[in-house]
């Protein structure tokens, strides 16, 4: 199994934890989901650091909350054909790889990555995303 070096775009399949599952005191995701890689950083001791925000179908309530990802890309990566926005208003915090990175799919057990978004647009979901994190964006730090 290959698992890829963290950057800021890579899309990987993941043990989401919301904060409200959190809040609740579970501390597994109730599913694997889509997410994106948006920081990276390493600690004192090298080991990794990432932050990733969810994918999802359900539609914002509110626009500045999600930025929808483009079809085109959604087919470049190998993802289904329904409308997907990125969550920007909390994020999950692990250490890299962890024990909640999965395969992207059964039938690819050894990939453990999609590809990465455009730079354009990882930029994009980084900038709303700071701004979001002023107005009271929440982090969930997972296990490591």
């Amino acid at each position: 199994m290959s698992i890829p070096d963290p950057e800021p775009g890579l899309v990987i399949r993941y043990s989401y934890l919301w904060q409200l599952e959190a809040i609740k005191g579970k501390v597994e995701g109730t599913k694997d989901r889509t997410v994106v890689v948006v920081i990276t950083l390493k600690n004192e001791d090298g080991k990794k650091r990432v932050a990733v925000v969810p994918i999802t179908h359900s539609p914002p309530t509110k626009q500045k909350n999600a930025l929808q990802l483009p079809a085109p890309v959604k087919k470049r990566l190998g993802l289904d054909d329904e409308a997907s926005w990125i969550v920007l208003t909390e994020v999950n915090v692990f250490t890299w790889p962890g024990p909640d990175l999965r395969p992207i799919s059964r039938e690819k057990p050894t990939q453990m990555a999609f590809g990465y978004l455009p730079e354009r647009l990882t930029q994009m979901i980084i900038e709303k995303l700071r701004a979001n994190n002023k107005r009271g964006a929440k982090m969930v730090k997972r296990t490591d």
